[in-house]
């Protein structure tokens, strides 16, 4: 993975000097800008992942007031100087760490099934399912990986929170039920697969008749 690009947009020659050795120093991919202008050009043709702006995050005011309105003008995170670099690296990694975090699926799809995960709606089709909440604990954790079958070992610790020793029907009668409404809403479809001695994965197969 290339490093992440950082633009330093620093009146001031020393500390925008400073800024660069020690991100580069740290593995870092650096451009300098030292007016607004200048600044805005680099950030639309480099596109960097984070920028350090003199008058937003390395701000010499430093009051509640004046972080404030940093955050209200879309800036992530604040340093008053005079700062110290090791804090700031710290911020920096944290502030790409979360950047680089994959966004969460809103919306998860395996053939007429469809799962709304913040809305918390299951559809077959137009047609509504009705999930109590452990069954559809089951049904998310079978659609994050819908052609892998997941164990019963992984799945009684990913909804219950149970360790691979339980010894339990509780898995089974959940996944009926599961199977059950489902097939409900489209009779003609088989949804959620038992796989003897393994576990349960999701599948999109009509029945044969």
């Amino acid at each position: 993975m290339s490093p992440h690009l950082i633009l330093i947009a620093e009146e001031n020659d020393s500390a925008r000097a400073f800024l660069a050795d020690q991100l580069a120093a740290d593995g870092y991919q650096t451009v300098v800008a030292d007016s607004r202008r200048h600044a805005l050009h680099l950030l639309a043709t480099r596109r960097p992942q984070l920028v350090l702006a003199d008058l937003i995050v390395l701000t010499a005011g430093g009051g509640e007031l004046e972080r404030v309105r940093v955050f209200d003008r879309g800036g992530d995170d604040v340093v008053a100087k005079p700062f110290s670099y090791p804090e700031l690296r710290g911020r920096i990694r944290a502030l790409l760490r979360r950047a680089c975090e994959p966004r969460p699926v809103r919306v998860s799809r395996v053939g007429v099934l469809t799962v709304d995960h913040l809305a918390r709606e299951v559809r077959i089709g137009d047609q509504p399912v009705v999930l109590a909440a452990k069954e559809y604990a089951l049904l998310r954790a079978l659609i994050a990986d819908p052609t892998r079958v997941r164990t019963r070992e992984e799945l009684l610790r990913a909804v219950w929170g149970l360790s691979a020793e339980a010894r339990t029907r509780t898995l089974d009668s959940h996944a009926f039920r599961l199977r059950k409404k489902l097939a409900a809403a489209d009779p003609g479809r088989r949804l959620v697969i038992n796989v003897w001695g393994v576990g349960y994965r999701l599948c999109d197969r009509e029945v044969r008749r």
